[in-house]
């Protein structure tokens, strides 16, 4: 679908998605401008259509592109061979922290897209969110050596409430940064939070 964009010199591609990431962080989907964009971009307006069909494809292009250039360096770097899982789970959140200093407009415009509530793209992004997130738990799970937990308790059990606790951790700070004009995320907070919760559960589902 996008293959007049990705057939564009690498220079040229990087200009239009940096414009567009930083127009959309900025001012969310409903008051991004693509007369914007194509000003800081070096392109007519004509061509960015031409390219992504309209402000929406081009939206959820970007989501995709973030997310997966994000993905590729967390998997490059994360250790899936770590057997413990609160081990792996702790090196995964350092990770993030890593990259979120290494790209933060990546990360910016991504926490955008989780907090947009414009209807024109929000069914497709929550769809998006719900199904990465299925993949990517599946992934950090994979080789983890299960017998270092609780025999008296359903192991499936124990991973849903670890995942809901994390979950519910993640949707508050989403909930809290919604309601603060900068849509600012806490992650050091975050961290710090999350190591008192992996303290609290390990001790609950280990031997």
């Amino acid at each position: 679908m996008f293959s007049k964009f990705l057939n564009l010199d690498k220079e040229k591609q990087d200009r239009i998605i940096n414009a567009a990431i930083k127009e959309f962080a900025q001012k969310g989907y409903d008051h991004a401008s693509t007369n914007e964009i194509v000003k800081v971009a070096g392109i007519s307006k004509g061509l960015l259509f031409h390219y992504f069909g309209n402000k929406k494809q081009m939206f959820l292009f970007l989501f995709d592109h973030c997310y997966e250039l994000i993905a590729d360096h967390f998997y490059q770097k994360i250790d899936l061979t770590e057997k413990d899982f609160f081990t792996r789970i702790r090196q995964a959140v350092i990770i993030k922290m890593e990259l979120l200093k290494t790209y933060p407009d990546l990360f910016k415009f991504i926490e955008e897209a989780y907090l947009e509530d414009s209807p024109e793209v929000k069914m497709e992004v929550d769809k998006k969110i719900k199904e990465l997130n299925e993949v990517n738990l599946g992934k950090v799970y994979e080789g983890i050596d299960f017998s270092k937990f609780r025999n008296d308790m359903d192991i499936k059990k124990i991973l849903k409430i670890i995942t809901w606790t994390f979950e519910k951790l993640s949707a508050e700070e989403l909930f809290k940064a919604k309601l603060s004009p900068e849509h600012h995320i806490n992650y050091e907070r975050i961290f710090l939070e999350a190591e008192e919760y992996f303290e609290i559960l390990t001790k609950a589902f280990y031997k």
